[in-house]
């Protein structure tokens, strides 16, 4: 029987959560094991025997280490059992590319407007994604069913929103139908659960989260 592989994951990470989220819901919970390991305490075994470039997260299987979190995302979705979080239709498949593509765009803009008018500027990305969730109508999700693009948004989408919320008194709902069924159907998703840090339930703990996000994310990725 071949050995479990290892995701390497810093647990409140949110680009290591990516993964996690993937892992859990195709059930490979026996087959990819998450190894901890902590973001400013790394042991130096993982950099010399493990991942050179000394990032988090990373996967080993079958004798070789991946890194990057959607790569991880894509090779886990790809190379593993369980359901695919990606659809054969042509036209959604070329929506999930847009909003991956857009990934960026979106977290560089929401974290920049904390240093200006998050209102008018990271509201705009939440507009964004509630013009996005009005594509197609077979579900509450991005692609309608839960999908690859779902586990790359969802872990800043929490944390922007109760960032937001707490320093700013920003409520991201209000105004967004699409956005709020959105969310209220993720956190049905054991799947996503099961990934969300204790750290999401405590005021300051959570703003320390956010600023961390911040701060690691172009190391991180």
């Amino acid at each position: 029987m071949a050995s479990a592989a290892a995701l390497y994951v810093f647990y409140e990470c949110p680009f290591c959560q990516r993964v996690w989220i993937v892992r859990n819901y195709k059930g490979l919970q026996d087959q990819i094991k998450l190894v901890g390991i902590e973001l400013t305490d790394k042991p130096a075994w993982y950099k010399e025997k493990v991942y050179p470039p000394n990032k988090l997260p990373s996967l080993e299987h079958n004798g070789k280490i991946i890194g990057e979190s959607m790569d991880l995302i894509r090779y886990v979705d790809t190379n593993f059992q369980g359901p695919s979080l990606l659809p054969d239709d042509h036209e959604k498949l070329k929506f999930a590319d847009e909003m991956i593509a857009y990934m960026d765009t979106f977290t560089k803009n929401v974290f920049t407007s904390f240093k200006g008018d998050p209102v008018k500027a990271a509201g705009a990305e939440f507009d964004y994604l509630e013009v996005a969730l009005a594509k197609f109508e077979d579900g509450a999700f991005f692609l309608g069913q839960f999908s690859q693009v779902d586990a790359a948004f969802v872990p800043f989408i929490e944390r922007f929103q109760i960032y937001l919320k707490e320093v700013f008194k920003y409520d991201i709902i209000p105004g967004r139908p699409r956005l709020a069924a959105y969310i209220e159907e993720l956190n049905k998703i054991d799947a996503y659960k099961q990934t969300k840090s204790d750290l999401l339930n405590s005021g300051a703990d959570i703003l320390q989260q956010v600023d961390v996000s911040c701060v690691v994310r172009d190391r991180m990725v």
